[in-house]
């Protein structure tokens, strides 16, 4: 019996807990909409593309907000007014009035069409590039991003570089698994297929650093597969593009970082990675095997980010996120193709000092 009143005492108290569970975890995860300069949310549009896709969704939420007001009330008011009285006659029933079943179905389907007619056109207009739009191949991998521009004959990782006011057309496939690309201040989602290449259109407003991400689950470190988009003015963008076109510089002689070249090279990490010195370097230039790629490094040490654009941590140091990346890759980014080979300080720091140079 005293476990009978227990129960009926408890059960009310773990409803209501677990609707107030309930409301504040959904609270939280709307919580970053609510952040200045949040890194990722699409309410901040900064571009044509994205500002399309945000005109679309305030249209329709309002229309969905003006449609749950009408039907909800018309709930309340049918429970208020033809609630069960004492003495009340049964109401009249509409079940087979042929104009009112016209009527409700009449009125959802223009609804629908004034949702779907702005939202093909949008899917239309955002799918295929203009004419006069800068070409950029991104390709994903296992858990980085990859950006080659074949008008300029250069290539990059974890960063896109593009000039403001422009349209990229970015095509875009992946290396391994399907990936999916998205930038919400620029663009919306577009998937990544291995053996296919898909298209998106991006153009930013003005010069800012935007976060992108992964939206499509492809393994251990998913969550760990970041992007960022820094936008310029074109006359920063063509500087960027002519120091990108360089070749990197040999490291002086007897120095820490040709030290870490050696290093470099003794470890075996040119299987993965190409650094270009140029024809006319003294020594071998470093070329990646076609089938292990990893991020170019010609000119690593000109990236704001590295390792999948995890790394630097926010409030760490350039030379500290790489000191944690070198020491252990798979602890920083479970399932990372890049081993751990048990440098040493020494090794570590040799090696920073020789990715520094990468300019």
């Amino acid at each position: 019996m005293i476990w009978r009143h227990l129960g009926r005492l408890i059960r009310p108290l773990i409803r209501w807990g677990s609707l107030v569970a309930l409301t504040v975890f959904s609270l939280a995860a709307c919580s970053l909409v609510e952040i200045e300069d949040a890194p990722l949310t699409t309410f901040e549009p900064a571009g044509p593309f994205a500002e399309r896709i945000d005109a679309v969704f305030w249209q329709v939420f309002w229309i969905a907000v003006v449609i749950f007001v009408v039907v909800e009330g018309g709930i309340l008011l049918i429970v208020l007014l033809f609630r069960d009285r004492e003495g009340r006659k049964e109401p009249r029933q509409i079940h087979g009035n042929n104009k009112l079943e016209i009527t409700w179905t009449i009125i959802p389907a223009l609804i629908l069409t004034v949702i779907a007619v702005p939202t093909i056109q949008g899917v239309f207009d955002l799918t295929e590039c203009g004419d006069d739009a800068m070409p950029v191949e991104i390709i994903g991998h296992q858990w980085w991003f990859e950006y080659r521009y074949p008008d300029h004959g250069i290539e990059s990782a974890s960063v896109l570089a593009m000039p403001i006011d422009r349209e990229v057309c970015a095509y875009m496939t992946s290396a391994d698994v399907l990936h999916n690309y998205w930038v919400p201040h620029l663009m919306g989602k577009r998937y990544l297929v291995p053996g296919q290449e898909t298209t998106l259109r991006l153009q930013a407003d003005e010069p800012a650093e935007y976060w992108g991400h992964c939206a499509e689950f492809c393994g251990l470190s998913h969550s760990l597969m970041r992007a960022r988009v820094i936008s310029m003015t074109q006359a920063d963008f063509d500087g960027w593009v002519a120091a990108q076109q360089q070749y990197a510089v040999p490291p002086a002689p007897d120095t820490p970082a040709e030290t870490g070249l050696k290093v470099f090279q003794e470890q075996g990490c040119t299987q993965c990675h190409t650094v270009d010195y140029g024809p006319d370097y003294q020594g071998t230039n470093l070329v990646a095997d076609e089938f292990f790629n990893g991020p170019n490094l010609t000119h690593f040490a000109s990236r704001s980010v590295f390792a999948g654009a995890i790394l630097p941590r926010e409030g760490q140091s350039w030379s500290d996120g790489l000191r944690e990346w070198l020491a252990n890759p798979p602890k920083v980014k479970p399932g990372s193709f890049m081993p751990n080979l048990d440098l040493t300080h020494q090794e570590i720091e040799d090696l920073i000092a020789w990715l520094d140079t990468l300019k």
